[in-house]
């Protein structure tokens, strides 16, 4: 008698989790149902009417602004679906930043504009619920400051080079950014990745190609100018490189990546003061992105004899990299060295 109990018990549990499943995913569905509902009817969808379970594909969702925004001058929201199986659609959000498209393909791109300029861009699932809700938090004072238009030419070009880079694979991802760049010969940006893959390769021909392309699109894109002065810096030109990177600062005063090889190519081309100026610039930029700068100064310090500064700078390494493998022999020649 006390088996036949546990064995009702059992089989009363689970035909109570397997209502519980169905529930909840009912209960899913109508809630993300609803929420279509409340998005998609203030652009004059009506979700429910076409569709009471929720077949017909929606994607929709709210942009939140954040961030210091002017009150009296709220910057133009604009949310765009590309979408290979029609043109593309663009709608400018109100207040409440809601935003609502019927989609016609499985896959697409999502793009935050704000003011014309591109904040975000997000790719869709292809699989998954047939009504999809995607937010943004938009930060007003980060909005890239190059853009591209996107160009339905190249939607998905970019995500086969955005899943080739991820999965590692550099000759499928500079055979997609060709592709990119015949396809949209103005897109600076993507001509801009291609030199940077070549510059990688050290085929500084390709490279410099790619990338002088990108300059005279864009003149003053500097991710371009940067890679531009390493290439300079590979062939061993290092006067070139410096005007190159001292060009570079000029458009750009607060990349520390440009001080960094602007101080390693005043080091090469026998500048140690002006190198250890730039170094320094690239520190107070970024204190802790730049900690490996520490070490260019030691080493600089020590070929110069003043072992006092060099364990300084050991010194400040150690405190932002405190487990770098090297932290034994870094703190002897610290102790060996006191001020």
């Amino acid at each position: 008698m006390k088996h036949t109990t546990s064995a009702i018990y059992r089989c009363a549990r689970k035909g109570l989790r397997s209502f519980l499943t169905v529930a909840l995913i009912l209960v899913s569905t109508l809630l993300a149902h609803a929420q279509a509902d409340d998005f998609c009817t203030e652009f004059g969808y009506t979700p429910s009417l076409s569709s009471p379970f929720a077949n017909i594909p929606y994607i929709f969702g709210r942009v939140t602004l954040k961030g210091p925004v002017e009150k009296t001058k709220l910057p133009r929201i604009n949310v765009t679906l590309i979408d290979g199986d029609q043109t593309n659609k663009r709608i400018s959000v109100g207040k409440n930043g809601n935003y609502c498209f019927r989609r016609s393909g499985p896959s697409g791109t999502l793009i935050i504009e704000l003011d014309g300029i591109e904040a975000a861009r997000r790719s869709l699932a292809t699989f998954g619920a047939t009504q999809q809700r995607e937010d943004f938090d938009i930060v007003s004072g980060k909005v890239p400051k190059f853009f591209h238009p996107p160009n339905e030419k190249t939607v998905e070009l970019y995500e086969k080079a955005l899943k080739a880079e991820s999965e590692k694979k550099p000759d499928e991802l500079v055979r997609f950014l060709k592709e990119i760049v015949a396809a949209d010969p103005a897109d600076f940006i993507a001509w801009a990745k291609l030199g940077s893959l070549h510059l990688e390769r050290k085929s500084f021909a390709d490279a410099e190609a790619a990338l002088r392309r990108s300059i005279e699109l864009k003149m003053e894109y500097t991710p371009a100018w940067i890679n531009f002065g390493q290439v300079r810096l590979g062939l061993k030109q290092y006067e070139a490189a410096v005007e190159v990177l001292k060009h570079t600062v000029s458009l750009d005063n607060s990349s520390a990546r440009a001080y960094q090889l602007l101080g390693e190519a005043y080091l090469l081309g026998r500048q140690g003061s002006l190198g250890a100026e730039a170094l320094n610039q690239a520190i107070k930029l970024d204190p802790i992105g730049m900690a490996e700068v520490h070490l260019q100064l030691a080493h600089l310090y020590q070929l110069a004899g003043a072992k006092s500064m060099a364990a300084q700078e050991y010194r400040l390494f150690l405190e932002k990299v405190p487990a770098h493998p090297d932290r034994a022999k870094f703190e002897k020649f610290i102790k060996d060295n006191p001020k």
